[in-house]
């Protein structure tokens, strides 16, 4: 559903279970009722007015829920708190490492969340209502929405550790320049998911400590949970940066012992051919007195005489261990 910047609006039944909101439902809308979760799109006229004249916000939270550029972190304020999260860019024809976010006001009965591009988290948050399986509390919505946020990029981080695996084989086995714009490209994608999951953790941890009176000791104990995944997955990405960095220092010494055996085998044979064609150059001039110019055995003469120089500088070369 998405009614004039309204992309959801649903109405916890504190089972699991929610039901759909319109504009004119919002507005009729008490805490006596339940969670009232709402879902705007920050970009829309509609949704900007609603938050700006109808929302009962102040105009600090309201500028910092249409925010554009934004990074992970949670602030209480009052009795709510205010998030800002990223997740995995999924959209079609962007890079995943170009990570969306979502800010999100939360007080015990109401929560509101903007977005400017789709994120696939909140398409599974709304789908677990439709099953039964969404969030009863505000607490629970956090929660829920952290993990799933966090799901996805271990997702992917699991797809650039496979990519880097696959990439390490290819560097022993192929030898191939074009592996290092490959390698490059991870190593990108490693530092800009560090550069957002690294704040978004802390934000996760901020609100463990923080005494807000609807986020209970159960919620904390989740949002612990899922402040180790986003540990661990920060500790993958520093590894495989480390591994991208290995492969290509790898990669680029390989090539370099490919160029230098190429340039010493050039090397030798302009070392073998520089004798031979000083002597044919010398013999070659076109001026009188070139000894045996009238002879018929002289060029086979020279012929012996310039395969002797290459079997002397052979001996020569074996015995220096160049070749």
């Amino acid at each position: 559903m998405q009614e004039k910047g309204l992309i959801h609006a649903i109405l916890f039944d504190g089972k699991g279970g929610g039901r759909e909101l319109g504009w004119q439902e919002i507005a009729e809308w008490s805490p006596e009722q339940g969670v009232l979760w709402m879902h705007l799109s920050c970009t829309a006229p509609e949704a900007i007015r609603w938050l700006e004249e109808q929302s009962g916000l102040e105009a600090l939270l309201v500028d910092a829920l249409l925010s554009e550029g934004t990074r992970p972190r949670s602030t209480v304020i009052g009795d709510g708190v205010l998030l800002t999260l990223r997740g995995v860019n999924h959209n079609p024809g962007e890079d995943h490492e170009d990570m969306v976010s979502i800010r999100i006001w939360a007080e015990q009965k109401r929560i509101i969340t903007t977005r400017r591009r789709k994120l696939l988290s909140v398409t599974g948050l709304v789908g677990s209502f439709s099953a039964g399986q969404g969030p009863a509390t505000s607490g629970e919505f956090i929660n829920t929405l952290a993990e799933l946020l966090t799901e996805y990029i271990e997702e992917t981080v699991e797809g650039i550790e496979d990519q880097t695996s696959e990439l390490e084989e290819q560097v022993v086995v192929a030898h191939d320049r074009k592996l290092r714009s490959r390698i490059s490209g991870l190593r990108r994608q490693a530092i800009m998911l560090r550069r957002y999951l690294a704040p978004q953790r802390e934000a996760f941890t901020r609100m463990q400590v923080e005494k807000i009176h609807w986020f209970s000791e159960q919620d904390k104990r989740h949002l612990y949970e899922t402040a180790n995944s986003l540990i661990r997955i920060v500790e993958d990405l520093d590894s495989l940066r480390e591994r991208a960095n290995v492969a290509q220092e790898e990669l680029i010494n390989l090539l370099s012992e490919q160029i230098n055996s190429r340039m010493y085998t050039l090397s030798l044979v302009t070392t073998i051919f520089l004798p031979l064609s000083f002597f044919t150059g010398l013999l070659g001039i076109n001026v009188g007195g070139i000894p045996g110019a009238a002879n018929p055995w002289a060029f086979l003469i020279v012929i012996a005489l310039l395969l002797g120089v290459c079997f002397v500088q052979f001996l020569y070369f074996r015995k220096k261990h160049w070749l």
